[in-house]
């Protein structure tokens, strides 16, 4: 082998070891978590203890978590939400962009290789190239056919790792992306659920109301009664009835917002109110679910998909700094190409018609106005920007816990008070009426203990639909697990 040639591969073979160890910029090291991880719980000093609740390091609440409520009808809607939701079928194609991204970007790491074939038909000046003829002779311009096939390779040694760097960011953001997709699944099912809770707690509060007002029409049948025995004035029946319209001016306010959350359980499953009905879901059919492991805040922040696609998002932002410390370096380009042209097709893959060209280039920036070096600081600045945004969705996720088993606990307690105010209320109402048949009584209290059980037995009713809107809090922010077993394998 010619020496020039040794020493050709030599160099190049030097090259491709440097390219193969030379990465810069800094390397991803999973950000330590805030002290907050470490606690053995999420409550401050003073929180109220939600007694349903137990924090556990082994907590888990693996596959479709709203099945323990025990509805079939939200198992139903649950389905046709995922099934047809666009805010999922968004999530599901910016996932499929950003791994076709990755995989785009892992392909400009290898050598790329093109094909070539032209076929032309040329009219050669000869006068271009200094021919004239002579005397007594001329020359005319011949017309050709040129035919050649041939490719070319090209490899960039990627000296300091800028396309590697590229790589890891852009596998990075898929991986970004596919916990987004994950916490658009979370926060769907959650939606959901919520709608469900909300229509069924509208419903009961419904139920209450029309109670209030069918009792109220007892009361009007009473004075009616005591009027005709000559115990009440005419007057009396005022009373009676504008107790009446008071209770019935409670429905309307309710049934239009019952409308509005049957309106958005139509809007999360991907329908039209027109062309799709939610269940009439039920308080009564809704199982409320019994102690609930919570995880440690330690294994909440690699649980929880807002949480690691901070992550992943701070990974990216880590691997463009190494991109664009590599864009100040040199950087050398290896390529080759042959060519097979010929005058006719038959003579186009004989060696007489083979060229080749074999190149090694050399780039390396000089001066750019301080653009390089202003690239490198606006991806640190960014980097650092990406750790600030980390740190801020694990302290908002600790939040969120505390606030969710907060209510909680409160709502155990407010749901213990109310019953019992409602207990009495019921007790006191039939009391009066009781009383005011008897002639014991007057028709005021009996419309003052009748008010009393129309506020008792609302509040109770919100109470529950609150406490079970709470508890559907709690398995969201807990990042519950929406997968079956087969989708987390996939």
């Amino acid at each position: 082998m010619p020496p020039l040639n040794r020493k050709l591969l030599g160099a190049c073979a030097s090259a491709l070891a440097l390219a193969a160890c030379t990465t810069v910029g800094p390397n991803f090291k999973t950000p330590e978590a805030p002290k907050g991880a470490a606690a053995a719980g999420y409550a401050m000093a003073g929180d109220p203890i939600a007694e349903a609740v137990r924090i556990a390091p082994d907590a888990r609440i693996a596959g479709p978590w709203w099945k323990s409520f025990g509805s079939p009808e939200l198992d139903r809607v649950m389905d046709e939400a995922f099934a047809g939701s666009p805010t999922l079928a968004e999530a599901n194609a910016t996932l499929e962009r950003a791994r076709q991204q990755a995989a785009a970007a892992r392909g400009a790491e290898l050598p790329q290789v093109d094909l070539n074939a032209l076929a032309q038909r040329e009219r050669i000046n000869l006068q271009a190239f200094g021919f004239k003829g002579f005397p007594g002779l001329s020359l005319s311009n011949p017309t050709i056919n040129l035919y050649s096939v041939g490719g070319t390779v090209g490899y960039d040694l990627d000296l300091f790792g800028g396309k590697r760097r590229a790589s890891e960011a852009a596998g990075a953001r898929a991986e970004q992306a596919a916990r987004q997709a994950d916490a658009a699944y979370l926060t769907l099912s959650g939606n959901v659920a919520l709608q469900a809770m909300r229509v069924a707690s509208l419903r009961s509060q419904i139920a209450a109301v029309q109670q209030v007002v069918a009792d109220d029409r007892k009361l009007l049948d009473m004075i009616h009664a005591a009027q005709r025995a000559g115990s009440e004035a005419p007057s009396a029946t005022s009373g009676g009835e504008t107790q009446l319209g008071e209770d019935e001016a409670l429905l309307p306010p309710l049934e239009r917002d019952l409308a509005a959350a049957r309106h958005q359980l139509a809007l999360l499953v991907g329908k039209s109110p027109a062309e799709w009905a939610a269940p009439d879901f039920d308080m009564a059919r809704f199982a409320q679910p019994g102690v609930m492991p919570v995880s440690l805040p330690s294994e909440l922040i690699r649980r929880r998909p807002d949480i690691t696609a901070a992550e992943a998002e701070l990974h990216a932002a880590t691997a463009d700094v190494g991109v664009a410390v590599a864009a100040q370096y040199p950087d050398i380009r290896l390529s080759a190409n042959i060519t097979q042209s010929a005058l006719t097709p038959e003579k186009l893959f004989n060696y007489s018609a083979t060229g080749w060209q074999l190149l090694a280039g050399v780039a390396a920036p000089v001066f750019h106005g301080g653009t390089l070096k202003a690239n490198r600081k606006e991806a640190e600045a960014e980097a650092r920007a990406a750790l600030a945004r980390y740190q801020a969705t694990v302290i908002r996720a600790f939040v969120q816990v505390s606030d969710v088993l907060a209510a909680l606990a409160t709502d155990q307690e407010e749901m213990a008070s109310l019953m019992r105010a409602q207990t009495a209320a019921e007790a006191n109402a039939r009391d009066s009426q009781t009383a005011y048949r008897l002639g014991g009584g007057t028709l005021l209290q009996v419309i003052d203990a009748q008010r009393q059980l129309t506020r008792a037995r609302q509040a109770t009713v919100q109470a529950q639909g609150q406490q079970l809107s709470d508890v559907v809090q709690l398995y969201t922010v807990t990042a519950a697990d929406w997968r079956t077993a087969q989708t987390a394998a996939r």
